[in-house]
């Protein structure tokens, strides 16, 4: 069951013993890019169960083999963002569960000069504010380039969002939290702190060269 952060309010971190068994896998340093990429994929799949929760529904009438049926579908158009590149590998696994889902992309790299992201890749559906939008990014390390795609993504209109993260580092969900109180974050785990390099620990390593095999 996914659980609330005492100190971070907007933190929901999953207590899953699958969640769990796949992170561990995921840490593993013997874990090779194909088997990453899937367990990416698997627990991405297993989270958004909770992440949705709250997405709303309308009645709709079926007909079944037998008979009418009264039921549901989802009242709102669903927005999927990955952060390029590590967050593809998250989305797969969030379409299986929502093949209706629009996707958009950002592209966000570190500035040399001023050390702060920049978007490269901007590529959004024109009315993010007609239903939920999820951002998507493995790693929430310094916090710098999910607090600034999640920046973008409130200025291109987007009203209800929330991010999916596999592990996060408690510097990472401060700097959110401050940045965009109101917007919950969903990860797998919390871990320790960040090292000098910005690496999260003990965390996975770099999720985009494991997920590509580019390490």
């Amino acid at each position: 069951m996914p659980t609330q952060n005492s100190q971070h309010p907007s933190l929901v971190v999953f207590d899953h013993p699958l969640i769990r068994a796949k992170v561990t896998a995921l840490r593993d340093r013997e874990t090779g890019h194909r088997a990453f990429r899937a367990l990416m994929s698997q627990i991405a799949g297993l989270m958004v169960y909770e992440v949705t929760r709250s997405f709303t529904t309308d009645s709709i009438t079926v007909q079944t083999p037998l008979e009418p049926f009264d039921g549901d579908h989802l009242s709102q158009r669903i927005t999927v963002v990955p952060i390029l590149r590590a967050g593809i590998g998250m989305t797969e696994g969030v379409l299986e569960l929502m093949p209706e889902a629009r996707v958009g992309h950002l592209g966000m790299a570190r500035d040399e000069a001023t050390l702060e992201p920049r978007a490269y890749l901007n590529k959004l559906p024109p009315d993010l504010g007609a239903g939920p939008v999820i951002l998507i990014d493995p790693m929430l390390a310094t916090g710098g380039s999910a607090v600034a795609a999640a920046t973008m993504l409130r200025d291109a209109g987007a009203k209800d969002l929330r991010m999916i993260c596999l592990v996060a580092s408690p510097e990472g969900v401060q700097r959110m939290a401050k940045a965009h109180p109101t917007m919950p974050v969903y990860t797998a785990a919390l871990d320790r702190e960040l090292d000098e390099r910005g690496y999260i620990l003990p965390g996975l390593g770099d999720a985009g060269d494991r997920l590509f095999g580019t390490h």
